[in-house]
């Protein structure tokens, strides 16, 4: 299997942006650009992300806090900054108890360290969400190598059993396992 069409697979699936922040044993504020996240389990709060093993960040997030900003459409330059691209101006932040956090996003997670996976040449880290916060901000969204806006609304039919949690229009998954029916001949 060739990594390079791998990597164009991946890239079909559209992911929101986020810079994952936290300080080094010494204090220091870092953070890194990351695609790779999701929501793990609500009863505890978990959420994921992943690094590529090598990065300097997943040292740093080894038993450390962190915070997960999902990042707002205003935010392409903090986006292509923490991915290593060289940027007109720095992005502006705040500590948030002992995580930096940035400022402009969309929403934000700050983390306690839950556990760390192997993951083939990245680690999986979850973390336990123990604040939140979100605005009204539109997220930046990352499809096909490009970052890209929200685009328009597609209304859902909607039934009793659609798998969405009523409470927050989230599509929580279904408890439904269907079986496949034969593809139609041609």
């Amino acid at each position: 299997m060739e990594k390079r069409e791998l990597r164009q697979v991946f890239g079909t699936f559209a992911t929101g942006v986020t810079v994952v922040t936290t300080r080094t044993d010494d204090g220091v504020a870092h953070g890194t650009t990351v695609n790779a996240f999701a929501a793990v389990s609500v009863d505890p709060p978990l959420v994921q992300i992943t690094l590529t093993r090598a990065s300097r960040a997943a040292g740093y997030l080894e038993g450390a806090p962190f915070a997960i900003n999902i990042l707002s459409l205003e935010q392409v330059d903090a986006a292509r900054h923490f991915s290593g691209e060289v940027v007109d101006t720095e992005p502006e932040w705040t500590l948030n108890g002992n995580v930096p956090v940035l400022t402009g996003n969309a929403a934000t997670l700050k983390c306690r360290p839950w556990n760390i996976y192997d993951g083939g040449d990245h680690i999986i880290v979850v973390g336990e969400v123990m604040a939140m916060d979100i605005t009204q901000r539109e997220p930046l969204v990352f499809f096909g190598g490009e970052f890209r806006t929200m685009g328009r609304r597609v209304e859902a039919i909607r039934s009793d059993h659609s798998g969405a949690d009523s409470e927050s229009g989230w599509f929580a998954g279904s408890n439904y396992f269907r079986p496949l029916h034969a593809p139609k001949s041609r």
